[in-house]
């Protein structure tokens, strides 16, 4: 029985051309500031508008 495993790091040029690769570019985070200054605003509506039918 033969032996057919290829060791993939045994390939010399394989490995130059993985480690000369550039690293993939890294993924853009969207920004949480818009869903967190909406929130807060609507917060502070249904504040004021419990406080104005309490006080109505």
């Amino acid at each position: 029985m033969s032996d057919e495993y290829v060791d993939p790091s045994g390939n010399t040029e394989q490995f130059r051309a993985f480690a000369q690769s550039e690293p993939a570019a890294p993924v853009e985070v969207a920004s949480r500031l818009p869903l967190i200054a909406g929130a807060a605003a609507v917060a502070v509506l249904l504040v004021a508008v419990a406080g104005w039918l309490a006080l109505g």
